[in-house]
Parts: C-alpha cells; structure tokens; sequence
C-alpha cells in the first residue's frame, strides 16, 4: 500500500514542478540529475521513496533527447529504489507530431516514446493536450490527458471580447477549436492551412467562415516556428478581423518565432507555462502566461485519492 504522496522534478522546468507543490502544499522532493563530463546522466533521490506514490515532472523541452534521458533514468531509479508507484507527469510530450506513418520509410516515434516510458518502469503518465488524441492508445499503462483548453475559454470570456470567433488554425485543430467556441458561445472560423514537405513551413490561401468587424482567437495547440499563426494573424486581418489575439498550448518558441510574432500584427499572444519561457522573451507583442500547475496539482492529488480526474472538466 502507498504510504504517502511524493512529487519530484528533473532539471527542464523546475519552477514549474515547485508551482505545483505549492499548489499541493508540500515540498519538492530532494533528487540530484546530473551529467558526468561524458555526458552520461546520473539520477539519485535523496529520501526515502520506498512503497510511496512518487510523481516525477519533468516536461520533454529542449534540449529534448536529454530530458526524455533524465526522466527514463529518473523512472528507473525509483522503480529500482521500490517506490510503490511511479507516474510520469509530463506537460509536454515530445515527438507528438510523429504519431501516424503518412510517408514511406518514416518512424511513429511517439509510440517508441511510449514504450521507452513503460520500459522503463512507468505505471501510468500523466499530460496535457497531446497533439494527437491517438497518442493515448499508443500506451499499455494509464494514461490521464488533461486539457488546458477551458482556461483559455475562461480567459478570454473575462477579457471582455465582444462577439468573438475562435479561429482554428488548421482542419485537423477544428474539433478542439470548436469545443473552445462552445464554451464562450461563439462562432468557428478554420485556416486553410498546407505543408508541401517536412520544413514546417505552412501557407494559408484562406479563411472558411465570417471574420470581417470580429475579435478573432487563433489557438492552436503548440507553435514552433510560428510561421502557422503568423499567416493565419494576416489572412485574418487581410479579411477584415478588428483584433487578432493568438493563443497556443504549448509555447515551443523555435528558430526565430519570437522575431516573428513579435513582428506580427496581434493584440496579444496567451500561453501556458507548459514548456518554460524566460521573461522578457518578447518586446513588442503583449503576452499573458496562464498556469496549468494547479491543474496538474489536481489531478496529481485525484490520482492519489482515487478520485476521477476527468471531473476535473465536468
């Protein structure tokens, strides 16, 4: 039997694991992960997690080979130092984009990823927003997706917007976007968004629905370029939207995307604190972070207790 709780974090986003133990009103537990001068990872918890339920954070970010490195050795350590369950709680669940084999000779590694998790000693995993629902049959362990997607309702509902349309920024994006729409009782608009290969680079010929005099919302789920919004933001304006207001789950932030959205015309770029972004990242553009850490304390706390942790979204 589980004797008590205990919640530890790799070295990715620190901040974020204490964020959510303040929220559980306990500690961070002591646990050293760390490099050897050839690279190797070394991992040791220094208290006593024999029998307990141990939950270790750590969000799969940049550099993200050596964080899914920390966190399976992380699993192995407690599995070895026989704690009574370990759940892997990651915020962000890297090489979600490679879920399907859309072109020949190519991996599904968020499967492999999956497998390397249950491997090595993972009982259950705990995320936010995958970028792919499947994703979760890919697991033989529990697997609990939370979703940060009624905060962002909750947000904009408060920020006084007057008729807004949630924008999705691709078709595939139209199910979570429209669920967003519901919450605030407004209209859906879909970019038609198109890749020709594996640059990341999108283009959007147009917008499908009415956005001429609204207050428009483009989230997706992650942005990495930014390239997506960035195009959807014009499109949008180009079609007559009185505000653009991007918002996006997981704020990835790469190759030259901070130049971009802050050279975008936005009126403001809202983001979780899923994946860490240092302050004063963006000059231009106004950016407002909303936290998941209680959210994740919740149902790191329900899953202890054996409570639902999808009435979390009832």
């Amino acid at each position: 039997m589980n004797r008590g709780i205990a919640v530890f974090s790799g070295n990715a986003n620190r901040p974020f694991a204490e964020a959510v133990c303040r929220h559980l009103e306990m500690p961070l537990g002591g646990c050293d992960v760390f490099e050897f001068s050839n690279e190797n990872i070394f991992v040791s918890f220094s208290e006593n997690i024999r029998e307990r339920d141990v939950f270790l954070v750590q969000p799969v970010v940049s550099p993200v080979n050596t964080r899914l490195m920390e966190l399976l050795i992380m699993i192995d350590a407690a599995k070895r130092a026989s704690a009574g369950r370990i759940t892997a709680v990651i915020p962000y669940y890297a090489y979600g984009r490679s879920d399907k084999k859309d072109q020949p000779r190519v991996p599904i590694s968020a499967r492999l990823i999956a497998n390397f998790l249950e491997v090595a000693g993972a009982d259950r995993v705990l995320t936010v927003d995958l970028h792919a629902g499947q994703i979760q049959g890919f697991f033989n362990i529990p697997l609990d997706e939370l979703t940060a997607y009624p905060l962002f309702a909750e947000y904009f509902r408060s920020s006084g917007l007057e008729r807004p349309v949630v924008v999705a920024t691709d078709v595939g994006g139209a199910k979570s976007a429209a669920k967003m729409a519901n919450r605030l009782g407004s209209d859906l608009a879909i970019v038609d968004k198109r890749r020709t290969d594996n640059s990341e680079q999108a283009t959007g010929s147009r917008v499908i629905g009415d956005v001429r005099d609204r207050e428009c919302i483009v989230i997706d789920d992650e942005i990495l370029t930014g390239g997506t919004v960035a195009v959807a933001a014009r499109l949008l304006r180009e079609r007559g939207a009185r505000s653009v207001h991007l918002a996006c789950i997981h704020p990835l932030f790469t190759q030259g995307a901070v130049e971009l959205l802050d050279a975008a015309d936005v009126e403001e770029l809202v983001f979780t604190d899923s994946v860490p972004v240092p302050e004063g990242t963006f000059r231009r553009v106004s950016t407002r972070v909303i936290s998941i850490a209680p959210l994740i304390g919740d149902a790191i706390h329900r899953i202890h207790t054996g409570e639902s942790v999808g009435a979390l979204f009832s």
